[in-house]
């Protein structure tokens, strides 16, 4: 694919209030799996000792985000372009790891059977299928899909999470809070760090979930080439899909150059301190905090029930608990709230995903010289999920909780390959100035070697 041969100045950097955006989304993501689902389930049954694993998994996605980050802020692209200029055969295992690791459709059935329970509907597999069909044409009308996706996670974060935080302060006791304390450095009770009989595929996926995981953090680059992070101001949208063509022009994936000077390199600096604030302020404390209230309150409304191991049963005790302990609305009310956040996540996926496997086409189609409609491509894959979704639930494979592991555990072997193809990319296609420096650098390889070996020892125990 050939390169853009005009420069073009670096931007300066935006306010603070008009770059928020990319990382409520990226952060949304992960609402359903690992903050909704895994973690609290872990906590319901294994009590608060493995909260050291949530705070060090986010913590981990914080420095991928930002090297993800990193490539599209200087160039003005994904960073898919990017790894195709030095792995060109990255591009379709980024589209099958995608579509096998995200098209189980485990967070849309956890949302259809909360909702089910709430109504009393004994089978949740028909509104499974209904929620997938109202995703498809929410993200089929918007003017462009990343306006409509910032509206709507804005909104449910700012008003599901303050709810769940509420619930926590008032049903847990200081002692739930001291023992989260501990679990924080690995202290359960009668265990350190992984307690007896927990599962290591259910733990590897809380982990690689504690954000968004999986392919999904490269997202985070098309994400914020959208919002107009640095080089990205210069980039192309994808357009609603009963928009035309107004909105559709010919794709053009490639950034633009800008020269190597005093003035670009500064102004680079100040965008790298700011985003880097506004990515460890919203998606690192606001996604820890959301993690650990999630936790408490499923500590202290469930913990120690015999029925929590039953698929995302413990969920259900936990509305049935907090109904009992303030007033039935309020147990309702909550699984009304968890069923929006579920459902929210897997629109926020299924946008994700598409964008992946769409971009990663539409790069070898460029490179053939064939014409590219982005938009076409990227509602195919939409559609295409949902079909799949449907024939799953169609075929009777609908338990929740094991289509998200099962998802979990692929998305952390895809989350150790997409780390050491994009910080090699990193360092092979950006500027000295650009580069990360040592810390950086040795963080990141530490956190690609742990995933690499959590992920075969899990494999290894799961097979054998």
């Amino acid at each position: 694919m050939a390169e853009q041969k005009t420069t073009k100045p670096f931007p300066n950097p935006l306010p603070f209030r008009k770059i928020l955006g990319p990382s409520f989304i990226i952060l949304a993501l992960g609402l359903g799996s690992g903050e909704v689902i895994l973690w609290p389930y872990l906590s319901s049954n294994f009590g608060l000792g493995i909260a050291w694993g949530a705070l060090l998994g986010i913590t981990f996605q914080f420095f991928i985000n930002m090297e993800i980050e990193r490539y599209a802020l200087i160039k003005g692209e994904s960073v898919f372009v990017g790894v195709d200029k030095i792995f060109p055969g990255a591009a379709y295992w980024f589209i099958v790891s995608t579509f096998i690791g995200f098209g189980l459709p485990g967070i849309i059935a956890a949302s259809a059977e909360v909702f089910s329970f709430v109504l009393g509907i004994g089978n949740f597999k028909p509104v499974a299928i209904v929620f997938l069909i109202i995703i498809g044409l929410i993200l089929s009308i918007g003017k462009t899909v990343y306006d409509i996706m910032e509206k709507i996670t804005k909104t449910i974060i700012f008003a599901g999470i303050p709810l769940i935080v509420v619930l926590a302060l008032i049903l847990s006791a200081k002692t739930d809070w001291l023992t989260l304390g501990a679990g924080l450095i690995g202290q359960g009770s009668n265990y350190f760090f992984l307690p007896a009989g927990i599962s290591l595929a259910t733990f590897l996926a809380a982990f690689a979930y504690s954000g968004a995981g999986g392919n999904l953090n490269l997202t985070q680059s098309i994400y914020i080439k959208e919002k107009g992070y640095g080089m990205g101001a210069y980039s192309q949208k994808i357009a609603g899909l009963f928009q035309g063509s107004k909105l559709a022009p010919k794709v053009n994936l490639s950034g633009h150059d800008f020269e190597l000077n005093e003035a670009n390199i500064k102004n680079f600096k100040s965008w790298w301190k700011i985003i880097n604030l506004e990515h460890l302020l919203v998606f690192w404390f606001f996604g820890f905090v959301g993690i650990a209230v999630l936790m408490i309150l499923a500590y202290a409304t469930t913990f120690g029930l015999t029925t929590n191991s039953q698929g995302i049963f413990f969920v259900i005790n936990e509305g049935v608990a907090i109904g009992r302990k303030l007033f039935p609305a309020a147990g309702t009310t909550f699984l009304a709230v968890v069923t929006v956040m579920l459902f929210q996540t897997q629109l926020g996926i299924m946008d994700s995903t598409s964008r992946i496997m769409a971009e990663n086409i539409a790069i070898k189609k460029v490179a053939l010289g064939q014409p590219v409609n982005l938009s076409k491509i990227y509602f195919f894959f939409v559609w295409a999920q949902i079909a799949f979704g449907i024939i799953l639930f169609l075929f009777n494979i609908t338990e929740p909780k094991l289509l998200i592991v099962l998802g979990a555990v692929i998305n952390a072997v895809a989350m150790f390959v997409h780390i050491g193809l994009v910080n090699w990319t990193n360092y092979k296609l950006l500027p000295a100035p650009f580069q990360p420096h040592l810390i950086r650098r040795l963080i990141i390889v530490g956190i690609f070697l742990f995933f690499g070996v959590f992920s075969i020892i899990t494999i290894w125990d799961s097979l054998f």
